[in-house]
């Protein structure tokens, strides 16, 4: 029994290596079990393509016997489902292996779990990630014809150009808007401000900073879903694509980042000069572990579109005060409020990979007392930094190769998510795109 009465259908949701949820329905009349057994699901869901397709070279698959992993229900997060047709509730869950006791043993390839490491590695320092997440996306016509381009809804605003926190596009679409507010409110989401993005027809949703770096990337994954619900109640369709149009900005995910002490207060606002250090080493890990990680913040072959001159997403690992060009900016702000905002993930990356490879580049930068180069000022297109990795195979193959990744994630994670990404690039190669065809056939 819940706060909402019992559900038809409770929908267990377990976010894969991809962020793709995947999971059961289960009869709302059976919930108890999943509170109380668990619910089965396959260890090698976190060896699946983006497409839902076993990756051989993982060997987690038939090398294992394909075992059962144990899911448990993350507290907190049973809530009703106010898009759905039918008397509806979700819970997200998270993996253990099983290891003979009652619960098992978190299973390491779970993005949660991973995150819920970097996080105890903070809490042996005294420190607690507070951490907030913004999540841009674009409004579309649906289709249902696969692979086609994306259609804008231009004609609802009359805009077919930039068009900058307009809020005649919040109007024209206030209807969807507001039943994401309303749902954002009947499941406990924190959502904040919502703001009409660079072009019509996208927008991003802001979320509360929490105390909580798990809650936090949570509230990541359930608000994609509920935002992609919603739209579809109102005959749109939501997409996260970090590029989805040539001509306009991409989505980005957007990652602020403080540290709190156990002791009370923010230790980037400490003013004994310790607060200024700290801030100044936790930017110089995140600069130093940045390419390393770049396949974790832009994990598709589409992302890498989205990093190019001009757009406001980075193309170099720097750093600036008040400067969104950067790829983490120091927002401007009161003292008390200091924090790295980190700008490279795109719209569709994994919440939880991406903070765990955040929190533990910061760490690196705390721990090792990594000094970063000058903060820049001005347009950071036209000043030198390391470039960001140009392509996926790029990024792939930094990563494959990194101690940084290797020492936050584990080799056996590396390799197979190593191994996923090669096998989704090697997919976008085997495609002829239709541009080809129009100047060569």
């Amino acid at each position: 029994m819940t706060a909402f009465g019992v559900p038809e259908v409770v929908e267990v949701l377990l976010p894969d290596t991809s962020a793709v949820l995947r999971g059961k329905w289960i009869p709302g009349h059976a919930m108890g079990k999943i509170w109380k057994d668990g619910v089965a699901i396959p260890l090698s869901i976190f060896g699946l393509d983006v497409w839902g397709c076993e990756v051989e070279a993982s060997e987690i698959h038939m090398e294992t016997g394909d075992k059962d992993g144990l899911c448990w229900p993350v507290p907190g997060t049973l809530k009703p489902v106010p898009w759905a047709s039918h008397h509806t509730a979700q819970v997200l869950i998270t993996m253990h292996e099983p290891d003979g006791s009652a619960r098992g043993r978190p299973w390491k390839l779970d993005p949660r779990q991973q995150l819920a490491a970097v996080v105890d590695r903070f809490a042996a320092r005294g420190l607690l990630p507070c951490v907030a997440f913004e999540l841009e996306f674009y409004l579309l016509k649906p289709s249902n014809v696969p692979g086609a381009p994306p259609e804008p809804v231009f004609q609802a605003t009359g805009q077919a150009r930039q068009n900058m926190y307009a809020m005649s596009d919040l109007d024209a679409f206030a209807e969807v808007l507001h039943d994401m507010r309303a749902a954002c409110v009947t499941q406990g989401l924190p959502a904040d401000t919502v703001i009409s993005e660079a072009a019509p027809g996208q927008f991003e949703v802001n979320l509360y900073h929490r105390v909580d770096a798990l809650g936090a990337a949570d509230d990541a994954v359930l608000l994609r879903r509920l935002i992609d619900g919603v739209a579809r109640r109102h005959g749109l369709k939501a997409t996260f694509m970090a590029k989805p149009l040539a001509d306009f900005a991409g989505n980005g995910m957007h990652v602020h980042a403080s540290l709190m002490e156990h002791a009370g207060g923010n230790l980037f606002a400490r003013e004994d000069g310790v607060g200024d250090t700290a801030l100044r080493h936790a930017a110089g890990g995140l600069l130093a572990s940045m390419a390393d990680a770049t396949l974790i913040f832009v994990p598709s072959f589409n992302g890498y579109r989205r990093l190019v001159p001009g757009s406001y997403a980075p193309t170099s690992a720097s750093w600036g005060f008040d400067n969104r060009l950067v790829a983490v900016r120091v927002p401007n702000g009161p003292r008390h409020a200091r924090r790295l905002e980190h700008r490279i993930a795109g719209a569709e990356a994994h919440p939880h990979l991406v903070l765990a490879a955040i929190l533990a580049g910061m760490l690196d930068g705390l721990e090792r007392g990594i000094e970063p180069p000058p903060p820049l000022e001005g347009n950071a297109y036209e000043q030198i930094g390391e470039p960001l990795s140009p392509d996926m195979e790029v990024a792939v193959d930094r990563f494959a190769a990194s101690d940084f990744i290797a020492r936050t994630f584990g080799v056996d994670y590396r390799r197979i998510y190593a191994a996923m990404k090669r096998e989704e690039l090697a997919a976008f190669r085997r495609v002829i795109l239709p541009l080809e065809y129009e100047t060569y056939l």
